[in-house]
């Protein structure tokens, strides 16, 4: 099949890539710059220009394909309720043109937008109303695009996505704790993060693709739920600073915008995917990841 994944040359889409191919599948990549096409050709795939906001470029790429990835996400946190309007209205835009095709669509969400504290499970429902995350619209765009006749799937992932060349939330706690010359948890850190190598979320990817449902929910999950506390006493270690807890009426004003996902606790299942697309992970944990001199860098 030619699959168009967007995101394409990113921490997780770079990951993805290869693994269409060594599959046997034609990959497009969204690009948006000289240096991404680069990236993605010398993959093997061929690149196409546009970006998450050019609706017609999405149109454009899902039209010419059998399949479609949706791993591109504007990753600034800071302004996150409007990137999120903005990944919505991608995923809109590739329903529409799948639209009564029977083609698979695979949207990646989060498990963060889900309610935290208890096991959180594929068929755990994200909050409606004010208590929605602003996410969530592209579960509720996908779950649109299925009763549309396109095979849409969500693939949920957890807040560390892990593995050499990280770029997600461990290494902006590594940032944050060398500026602030502390490794900070909040209140007693326990509340848990699920995690996942990107090698295995690929080969999931890849999965939910060739055998996905229409409608399903997936859950990218290798890590149940680790403590916030151990993740912190790992950076803090490499880093070369002291680990401390932060009260919760502290976090904003040391993580920033970071303070609610610091404080998230949303430990997630995987046990239903594992069992239906036959996904187990192979890849180092989460700990022992990045308990590694090289994951920080200098």
């Amino acid at each position: 099949m030619r699959i168009f994944v967007t995101g394409a040359s990113g921490f997780i889409g770079s990951a993805i890539v290869p693994e269409l191919l060594v599959a046997g599948h034609e990959v497009v990549g969204l690009v948006r710059s000289d240096e991404s096409a680069r990236a993605v050709e010398a993959a093997g795939a061929r690149a196409h220009r546009g970006s998450l906001e050019d609706l017609d470029g999405l149109r454009a790429g899902a039209a010419e394909s059998d399949g479609v990835i949706h791993a591109g996400f504007v990753h600034d946190f800071s302004r996150f309720r409007e990137v999120c309007e903005i990944d919505r209205r991608a995923v809109e835009a590739l329903g529409d043109v799948l639209a009564g095709s029977g083609r698979p669509l695979v949207v990646t969400s989060g498990v963060g937008v889900l309610p935290g504290g208890g096991l959180a499970t594929e068929d755990t429902a994200p909050p409606s109303g004010p208590d929605a995350m602003p996410r969530a619209a592209s579960e509720r765009a996908t779950e649109a695009a299925a009763a549309r006749g396109v095979r849409a799937m969500v693939l949920r992932l957890p807040p560390s996505v892990h593995g050499d060349g990280d770029r997600g939330f461990v290494p902006m706690l590594a940032a944050v704790a060398r500026e602030k010359g502390v490794s900070a948890y909040v209140g007693e850190g326990l509340n848990r993060w699920p995690a996942v190598h990107r090698l295995d979320a690929a080969r999931l990817y890849r999965l939910t693709l060739e055998r996905g449902r229409a409608g399903a929910r997936y859950h990218g999950i290798a890590d149940e739920g680790v403590p916030f506390r151990e993740i912190a006493a790992v950076i803090g270690r490499h880093v070369g600073v002291p680990v401390a807890s932060k009260a919760f009426e502290e976090a904003p004003g040391h993580f920033g915008w970071f303070g609610h996902f610091a404080a998230l606790d949303i430990p997630s299942s995987s046990r239903k995917t594992r069992e239906e697309l036959g996904w187990e992970p192979t890849q180092p944990g989460l700990i022992a990841d990045i308990d590694r001199p090289t994951y920080f860098g200098a």
